[in-house]
């Protein structure tokens, strides 16, 4: 499935907002990723969006629209997906970028 290019430029602009010095977009995830200093922070997949939100994923997990993420049949910490259901207002879209860009700054980069 491709990914849906309106949230992409959705998520670009949010990003723009912030003003940050090193973003780049990797494609990954069935979709395109934001990397952020180097680390994955926030993606448009299908048209959900995935959140790197770090240990409040838990509790994330329990709002309506939300999701885990699953990778080779294991449950993935950090990391949400984010139905259209959960992000319909720009407060709600606004809060889950805030939330990825909050842990960026504690999360480990991938290694090479």
């Amino acid at each position: 499935m491709a990914y849906n290019e309106k949230l992409a430029d959705k998520i670009r602009e949010a990003l723009a907002d912030h003003d940050l010095p090193d973003i780049e977009e990797k494609k990954m995830f069935r979709g395109i990723c934001f990397m952020v200093n180097g680390k994955m922070c926030v993606c448009a997949s299908g048209d959900e969006m995935l959140c790197r939100i770090g240990p409040e994923y838990k509790d994330a997990l329990e709002k309506h629209g939300v999701r885990g993420m699953i990778r080779n049949g294991k449950a993935l910490k950090d990391f949400i997906f984010v139905s259209e259901d959960a992000m319909k207002t720009k407060k709600e879209f606004d809060s889950w970028i805030t939330k990825a860009l909050a842990f960026n700054k504690f999360a480990k980069a991938t290694k090479k």
